[in-house]
């Protein structure tokens, strides 16, 4: 999802919303696959995951400050906020990276001789989800898809206020 604008929040929010849909997804191919023995490599399914990191520069594309934030006044009624040695937020990066990890732990092994998986003793290794684990991490990230959409409105909010102004 792609904002545009000079609002930082807007592209903040919009960055976590995407992040969260990737996870949800993720989260839902996982227990669509609890049960699947063979994946096109011939090996259990594995419990996909993302890990989320900030890259070296901000959330708002600009570069991380090296001190502490100095408020400068420009005029008696406007305040302005000055960074050592920050850039503009041309960039539309907005900081965030994700990759996406499959976990290698092995499943449970569960006797099943006739079952067309199974190995020679007549155990089928079953994939390595959890699916209470997965309900619970879809929680999660529907209550922060959550956050991030109430914190876009209100950016918006803001916006529009102060139009009106």
């Amino acid at each position: 999802m792609e904002i545009n604008g000079n609002n930082p929040g807007f592209k903040i929010s919009a960055r976590g919303l995407s992040v969260q849909r990737k996870r949800m997804n993720l989260i839902a191919e996982n227990i669509a696959n609890s049960e699947t023995t063979r994946n096109e490599n011939g090996q259990p399914f594995r419990r996909k995951f993302i890990t989320i990191s900030q890259s070296q520069k901000g959330l708002n594309g600009m570069n991380q400050p090296q001190g502490n934030l100095r408020m400068q006044t420009t005029d008696g009624n406007h305040f302005t906020f000055s960074q050592p040695g920050s850039v503009g937020s041309g960039n539309h990066s907005t900081g965030l990276e994700f990759e996406v990890h499959e976990d290698s732990s092995s499943g449970e092994l569960i006797f099943m001789p006739n079952h067309p998986d199974s190995d020679e003793e007549g155990y089928v290794e079953m994939s390595n989800i959890n699916v209470i684990q997965e309900m619970v991490e879809m929680i999660a990230a529907s209550r922060s898809y959550e956050a991030n959409l109430t914190a876009l409105d209100t950016s918006k909010q803001i916006a529009k206020d102060s139009l009106e102004i």
